[in-house]
């Protein structure tokens, strides 16, 4: 085929083809990560998502709802429903903050610091589910990390590029 012929429909050039693609395999992986996290979760009652909110507040309690949110790489308008959502299952409040009435302060009641307990295990289900090695993990982790570091990073300069 010369360079002026196109190929078939059929014949995709490698680099368009779906197991080629980074992001086909991280959004396979997450779809299996989910998968394996509901069954972990099931007994606590959580989403995932909703786990991930727990874990920012067990780490530091009392966080602001946009503290939060940065944390979480959350806009307010996905956090707050998954924050009303806890709190309905009782395991956190939400206060308006003293200094600042703007401020909202997420708080875990002790039926949320008490779930921390249950919890405890999930981490070391999850990564037998992998396959992994702590240090394979580790490593996988710091990787996908600059991966989000480089992507933020490229977004940023794309959105800088566009105001011009």
């Amino acid at each position: 085929m010369d360079a002026h012929q196109h190929s078939s429909p059929m014949e995709s050039p490698r680099h368009l083809t779906l197991d080629a693609q980074l992001c086909f395999a991280l959004y396979s992986a997450q779809l299996a990560m989910g998968k394996t996290y509901r069954r972990h979760l099931a007994g606590l009652g959580l989403t995932y998502p909703q786990y991930l909110v727990m874990l920012v507040l067990w780490e530091t309690d009392g966080l602001t709802v946009s503290a939060l949110g940065d944390r979480l790489y959350l806009d307010s308008a996905t956090l707050t429903p998954l924050l009303k959502r806890l709190q309905a299952l009782g395991l956190l409040r939400r206060d308006r903050a003293q200094a600042d009435q703007r401020q909202v302060l997420v708080s875990l009641t002790s039926a949320g610091q008490a779930l921390r307990h249950r919890a405890d295990g999930i981490p070391q289900g999850v990564l037998c589910a992998t396959g992994c090695t702590p240090a394979q993990a580790h490593v996988l982790k710091a990787e996908l990390e600059e991966l989000r570091a480089h992507l933020q990073g490229a977004s940023v300069a794309e959105e800088h590029l566009a105001k011009r």
